[in-house]
């Protein structure tokens, strides 16, 4: 049945079936919300339900304060953790969890992944930053909250501008995104796997490893971001 919220589901559903197909996901390791800031309202998927078995009708509608608003079935287990997200980083418009291999390697390490070359750059204005190890005290009393809680800290306390460092890894755990919408968090999961990989490899091949000078990151960041960004196409055409 198609209701108000249906075009937002259709976003929704369409990211969180990219997480496998783009290797990010094993099983059901995965979830992506977007948010509606006007009506206040978000779009997640539900928790636990295979990707393959994943239907328009399973997204979860709930309001900022984890209402079910429309669906069946119970929003994704890391519905608080996206809701602290949303509500702390007023311009992001959707978020992205996974349990992806290499991001997973270096939160487990409890490491930021450094920025080795340009590939890095073009995403991340700087390393992914890895959060503090989460304390016994704030797993037991609200492990999903306290998670949100420990990304935003982290971004707060290094000064870090989460539209410019558009990820994390939370220590012990994973790595979370965000975007402009959907599709754009979406995208930077696979960037930062690939990154996260990559800087692994760099650590194996060579014990001197060098973080490029700031110059050439300002230059491959602020080439795809920004006023004076050039990169792509502004006005694409259909005929030349």
């Amino acid at each position: 049945m198609k209701t108000s919220f249906t075009p937002l589901k259709i976003e929704v559903l369409r990211a969180n079936l990219d997480l496998p197909r783009s290797g990010l996901v094993k099983l059901t390791w995965g979830n992506v919300s977007m948010i509606d800031r006007e009506r206040e309202i978000v779009v997640i998927k539900p928790s636990g339900v295979p990707y393959a078995d994943m239907s328009l009708d399973d997204m979860v509608v709930i309001d900022l304060e984890g209402n079910v608003l429309e669906g069946e079935l119970s929003p994704s287990s890391d519905v608080a953790t996206h809701l602290v997200l949303y509500k702390a980083f007023a311009d992001i418009g959707a978020v992205v969890h996974t349990h992806s291999k290499w991001a997973v390697a270096w939160a487990q390490a409890g490491q930021d992944i450094p920025v080795y070359g340009t590939t890095h750059a073009d995403t991340f204005y700087g390393p992914v930053p890895c959060t503090r190890q989460l304390t016994e005290e704030e797993v037991m009393q609200g492990y999903e909250t306290e998670t949100g809680n420990v990304i935003v800290e982290t971004f707060r306390e290094r000064n870090l501008d989460p539209l410019a460092v558009p990820g994390v890894i939370v220590r012990g755990h994973g790595p979370f995104t965000w975007g402009k919408d959907a599709k754009a968090a979406v995208q930077n999961s696979v960037v930062l796997d690939e990154v996260a990989d990559m800087a692994l490899h760099t650590l194996l091949v060579s014990n001197d490893q060098q973080r490029i000078p700031q110059y050439l990151l300002d230059k491959h960041y602020f080439r795809k971001h920004g006023s004076n960004a050039y990169y792509g196409q502004k006005n694409r055409l259909a005929k030349s």
